[in-house]
């Protein structure tokens, strides 16, 4: 018996069919998302797909045991990888992100990121 929260959304399948990595699972990388109360999900996405891809492709698909968590526009979802906010357009294999194993991401509502470091 599987609840809700082990469904896994195959986010990529649909552009990948027949194509390059056709469709295949293996050739996917799965990101656990969690969100600031705890719950999680998780995504298949593809190495060339973006952070801003992902939230956009979470906002279209957004779970509805995660309905209290909704958000107005994808464009104020964030992730964070290894303690660090992802720019939108950096894309999961340019993180050197494995196949066939579980990344574990935080998605947070923020508006601007914040100012990098100036210590120097």
């Amino acid at each position: 018996m599987s609840s809700a929260s082990d469904v896994v959304f195959d986010c990529c399948a649909h552009a990948h069919i027949g194509g390059e990595w056709g469709g295949r699972q293996d050739f996917q990388i799965n990101l656990r998302l969690i969100l600031v109360s705890g719950k999680t999900k998780e995504f298949l996405f593809s190495p060339s797909d973006s952070a801003g891809e992902i939230a956009q492709t979470v906002f279209d698909n957004w779970p509805e045991d995660w309905a209290e968590e909704a958000v107005a526009r994808a464009e104020i979802l964030r992730l964070i990888y290894q303690g660090r906010f992802l720019h939108s357009n950096v894309t999961l294999g340019a993180l050197g992100l494995p196949f066939g194993k579980t990344t574990v991401m935080h998605l947070v509502p923020r508006e601007n990121l914040p100012e990098p470091n100036s210590q120097g």
